[in-house]
């Protein structure tokens, strides 16, 4: 195999923002009323970038306004020059929001001490976000406990905050324990705190956290041996830790390997008070035992304890408490985003960790369970069907499709194309397609083990496509129903077509490839986990979120990538803002998709998209494109001679070379001329020094910093000429082609291989009324080398 990136490293983004999880029949309409997660964060989610939760008790129930509002804007600077992207988490008019705006921050701020702000636990979530709905404007600053339920909910994984919450002095008696350990019991997300209140049962804590399985470790800050587990204002407890971590790349890896196993609980890592601002142990118990003391004198319990002992011992150490309590802070902020950065890093080299199918939280909406397997494979009980590894996992549309084929009546003269603003007669014909379908239908046909993954409604035509998949051989498994009263229709493609069969004009209504339950990342990486295909085949007639999930699911399972454009309008996606698929840095070996293939305007159109969002001003893209050493008439000329002046007029090499880094190898479809390869080699690759191969080889690297060997291009013309009598269709023909070449590539081809094959077997098509010939099953011998 050829392609760049089965030889460099590639980019594996983390997982993507997920604002629902898939469990529970809801109109979709009240989730986004409920919960919503900034662009910010979900692109960061969705590219990989470290990402730090942070609370908004602290600044609701902790510091008074405005001094709250400066440290809400230190805390998020802290973040951001330590490598990260911040996820300010709180509640405004009954609304839980993931990243924050500075307007929504101070907003939520500003209220602190009004009795509508409330402190919202996980007992809280659904009152305030009920009495939200009834029209209450209420806000709150999420605990810890709030905090993690919303962070897990969005896909964060790194949470930073002051201090914890525990087990109460005679809590063996009270049972006054904080709602942060359970959940820290329940939901997988690490917390960086300096351990728990001082005043609180630290010993008891420990305990408690053990029993609720959750694993507690303190940073070393520099010392040598074991360390005492931090109480908050100081650094030394008298308890020891249960473990101690050495620095962030180590808490980085505990995440990490944590992530691997099914374990549903979270992490606590203490990382102690900065030493210049500790209180001395001894002095400090002193101060909490007194506090303690008239607490109790004063009968003062529940709720108001903590603020109580929280100002007494403010009081009594004449703010010492105050500046520790900051410095704290901000040290768990720094600590908590550095052992985000390395999770990063390494999700990156090794590929992110699957998110867990399974969650306590009550999600706020859902898809429907897939299709069952009762329906497909005849007495197969649905609790025992298995997902089953495939070579390919297509996730695409699957539509119905209306072709309208102009013919006028014979004996006349008509123009080529039908006349506007009236009725033409035609032939009209209908049947299963989609390009997902499509793709996955020519796959399958040309001998490669596929699975599509699709969404239909629950109409006549849904009902219909899916019947018509099953009979085909393709597993409907992983195509989902989504119920016809929530505004849902089965995606319908509409051709009109003129005399010679091109197409004249089309409408889609792909509507339902855009719903917003599909965008959780939870799904996806589940069918890519299940099925563990080696390519997955994603179109453009997703959503640009959606797309995200896709990919970054699939990264995160170490599949290759190939993206089919759909359309000029659509083909643009992968560079979409905000939260484009593919950012400015992901070049090779860096990059996201390996393949794709778009005709020539799609691929002028996709050109154009990562121009105007600036995606050849990056270093990286001029760090690849200078060691081409492509420049001036010579290289035009080496051009002309592989792709023709034509083409070069046209624009159509350079537009690939340019975006090359970012996607390595490109098909471009040209119609009756064939198809442009264009590709990355490496460096080793032997193509680079063989004579045969010379007059293809565009440049060669110059520089040794990068794998990269060279640029690879070959105009493919096709192996035949149609006569027009014999084109029966022209739809369906770009995606024949791309699911024969990746059913080559999973079968050990080269590309140039199995191009002028997928040509042979587009032509195929191209005289078929299937939207993918049945004749293409012939291909398979020649893939399998019979």
């Amino acid at each position: 195999m050829t392609l760049f990136s089965r030889v460099l490293p590639r980019r594996s983004i983390g997982r993507g923002c997920s604002t629902t999880l898939l469990s529970g029949r809801r109109n979709l309409s009240a989730r986004d009323r409920l919960f919503r997660v900034s662009e910010e964060v979900q692109d960061a989610l969705a590219t990989g970038k470290p990402v730090v939760a942070l609370e908004t008790t602290i600044y609701t129930h902790g510091f008074p306004y405005p001094e709250n509002v400066a440290l809400s804007s230190h805390l998020e600077s802290l973040v951001r020059v330590n490598g990260g992207v911040p996820a300010t988490i709180g509640i405004l008019n009954g609304k839980a929001l993931v990243g924050m705006s500075p307007e929504e921050i101070i907003q939520l701020v500003s209220t602190t001490g009004d009795d509508n702000t409330w402190k919202i636990s996980r007992r809280d979530l659904g009152f305030i976000g009920g009495l939200g709905l009834r029209g209450q404007k209420l806000h709150g600053g999420t605990t810890i406990a709030g905090t993690m339920i919303l962070a897990h909910l969005a896909g964060i994984k790194i949470f930073a905050t002051g201090g914890l919450g525990g087990v109460h002095r005679g809590g063996e008696n009270s049972l006054d324990i904080s709602a942060d350990l359970t959940e820290l019991g329940r939901t997988p997300v690490t917390l960086i705190s300096s351990g728990c209140k001082s005043f609180l049962d630290i010993p008891r804590t420990l305990e408690y956290l053990e029993t609720q399985g959750v694993g507690v470790g303190t940073f070393a800050d520099g010392r040598a041996g074991s360390v005492d587990f931090p109480a908050f204002f100081s650094r030394d407890s008298g308890v020891p830790s249960p473990k101690v971590i050495l620095d962030e790349a180590d808490a980085a890896a505990i995440v990490y390997a944590q992530s691997q196993f099914p374990i549903h609980s979270g992490l606590l890592f203490a990382n102690p008070v900065p030493e210049h601002s500790s209180i001395p142990r001894d002095e400090l118990d002193s101060i909490i035992n007194q506090a303690v003391a008239e607490a109790d004198e004063k009968g003062i319990g529940g709720n108001a304890n903590t603020p109580y002992i929280l100002r007494r011992i403010r009081e009594l150490s004449d703010g010492a408490s105050v500046e520790a309590n900051r410095a704290l802070i901000c040290a768990n902020v720094i600590r908590g985003t550095k052992v985000a950065v390395e999770l990063a890093k390494l999700e990156r080299r090794d590929g992110a960790a699957p998110q867990r199918s399974h969650t306590n939280i009550t999600p706020i909406a859902k898809l429907e369970e897939p299709v069952s397997c009762r329906a497909i494979d005849e007495g197969v009980p649905d609790n025992e069907w298995v997902p089953q590894p495939v070579e390919i996992l297509v996730a695409g549309s699957l539509a119905s499709d209306t072709i309208c084929d102009y013919a006028p009546f014979e004996g006349t003269s008509s123009p080529i194309s039908p006349a506007l603003h009236t009725s033409n007669p035609s032939s009209i014909s209908q049947s299963a397609g989609g390009v997902g379908r499509n793709v996955a239908m020519a796959a399958h046909l040309a001998g490669a083990s596929v699975t599509l993954a699709s969404v239909v409604a629950d109409d006549l035509a849904g009902s219909s496509l899916l019947d018509h998949v099953q009979k085909s051989g393709l597993s409907t498994a992983s195509i989902f129903r989504l119920p016809s009263e929530g505004g849902a229709r089965t995606a319908q493609y509409i051709a009109v077509n003129d005399r010679n069969k091109d197409l004249v004009v089309a409408m889609a209504d792909m509507s339902i490839l855009s719903r917003r339950e599909l965008e959780d990342l939870t799904y996806w990486t589940e069918q890519i986990k299940q099925h563990r295909p080696k390519w997955v085949v994603v179109d453009g007639n997703w959503s640009p979120a959606i797309l995200s999930s896709i990919i970054t699911a699939a990264k995160a399972h170490q599949a290759m990538i190939a993206f089919e454009p759909v359309s000029t309008a659509k083909a643009a996606r992968l560079f979409h803002k905000p939260g484009s698929v593919v950012s400015s840095t992901m070049v090779v070996p860096d990059h996201v998709v390996n393949l794709a293939s778009p005709n020539s305007f799609e691929l002028t159109a996709i050109y154009n998209a990562a121009r105007e969002a600036m995606m050849f001003e990056s270093e990286q893209w001029w760090s690849v494109i200078n060691s081409l050493a492509l420049s001036g008439a010579s290289s035009r000329d080496r051009l002309t001679s592989v792709a023709g002046h034509e083409l070069v007029e046209e624009g159509i090499p350079q537009q690939c070379i340019q975006l090359l880094p970012f996607i390595p190898n490109l098909v471009t479809k040209l119609g009756r001329q064939g198809c442009l390869l264009a590709s990355l080699l490496r460096r080793t690759d032997p193509r680079l020094t063989s004579p045969e191969y010379a007059p293809y080889i565009i440049s060669r690297n110059l520089s040794h910093d990068l794998e990269i060997g060279g640029v690879y291009m070959r105009l493919i013309p096709p192996s035949v000429e149609v006569d027009q009598s014999e084109i029966v269709s022209v739809n369906g023909i770009g995606d024949t082609m791309l699911g024969v070449i990746v059913a080559g590539l999973v079968k050990g081809h080269v590309l140039e291989e199995v191009v002028p094959i997928a040509q042979d077997a587009a032509v195929l098509t191209l005289k078929s009324t299937e939207a993918v010939s049945p004749a293409v099953q012939c291909i398979k011998a020649r893939l399998s080398g019979e």
